[in-house]
C-alpha cells in the first residue's frame, strides 16, 4: 500500500512539474510576433533561407528572410535598412542596399 501511495504521488508531482514547465512558454508567445528583416548577423530567432537550420544562422544585419520575435503591434515601426519601407516586415523580402 505505501509503495502505491508513493508511487502515485511521485507520478502526480512529476505530471504537475511538467505542465507547470510547458505553460509559461504558451502565454509569452502570445503576445509576439515574427519580424522579418530586423535581426543582427548570427541573432535571429529562425528562417534563414536556404541551407540554414534555422535561429543564429542569419549572415548579414537585417537579413530579408530572416526573422525575430518581436512585441505584437511593433515589426512594421521597427527599423529596418534594407526593407523596401526601412522598417521590418510580416513577410520575407529581397533586401535593398543599407
Amino acid at each position: 500500500m505505501n509503495k502505491t501511495l508513493t508511487a502515485a504521488s511521485l507520478a502526480f508531482a512529476l505530471g504537475t512539474a511538467m505542465t507547470v514547465a510547458a505553460t509559461p512558454v504558451a502565454a509569452p508567445m502570445a503576445d509576439k510576433e515574427k519580424c522579418f528583416g530586423v535581426a543582427l548577423k548570427g541573432k535571429n530567432d529562425c528562417k534563414a533561407g536556404a541551407g540554414t537550420t534555422c535561429a543564429g544562422t542569419s549572415k548579414i544585419d537585417y537579413q530579408g528572410n530572416s526573422w525575430s520575435l518581436v512585441p505584437k503591434g511593433t515589426c512594421e515601426k521597427t527599423a529596418s535598412p534594407t526593407s523596401p519601407t526601412g522598417h521590418g516586415q510580416m513577410a520575407e523580402f529581397k533586401e535593398r542596399k543599407a
